[in-house]
């Protein structure tokens, strides 16, 4: 039945979309392929990470942020999500993940939850993106 379906692509939503597509590029060597200023009342930009796209557009005129609330991760660490973006999706990492997240941090970025092994053999970690966003990075 979803034998033709496809992954296109994950729509954030962001305080600051421009500010959010250049994160992406500097932590993950992302491409912008749009920009669109004002795509119905908010602006839009599109970026390309490791072969799917990452829609990150403004707010809308009359949105309004849910209110900040703690999430508890399975491992007992917390993140904030505040009704900006989304939970978390995933990124599997071909390499020595341990050796990506220094490196990340070198740039500037930030560890939801520091990697760890998860089961033997498969490290995992968080990253805090912007707008309360967590990126789960699995090592491959």
């Amino acid at each position: 039945m979803g034998e033709g379906l496809q992954f296109d692509h994950i729509h954030l939503i962001s305080r600051d979309p421009k500010a959010a597509a250049d994160w992406y590029r500097e932590m993950f060597g992302g491409e912008v392929t749009a920009v669109q200023e004002n795509l119905r009342g908010a602006p839009q930009v599109d970026v390309r990470v490791g072969g799917m796209t990452v829609v990150i557009r403004g707010q809308r005129p009359g949105e309004q942020p849910a209110e900040a609330k703690p999430m508890r991760h399975f491992d007992g660490g917390y993140s904030s999500h505040d009704g900006w973006g989304t939970d978390h999706f995933g990124f599997t990492y071909r390499g020595d993940l341990r050796a990506f997240c220094a490196e990340l941090k070198r740039k500037g970025g930030r560890m939801a939850v520091e990697p760890w092994e998860f089961k033997p053999g498969l490290v995992l970690c968080y990253v805090a993106a912007p707008d309360g966003v967590s990126i789960e990075l699995i090592q491959s």
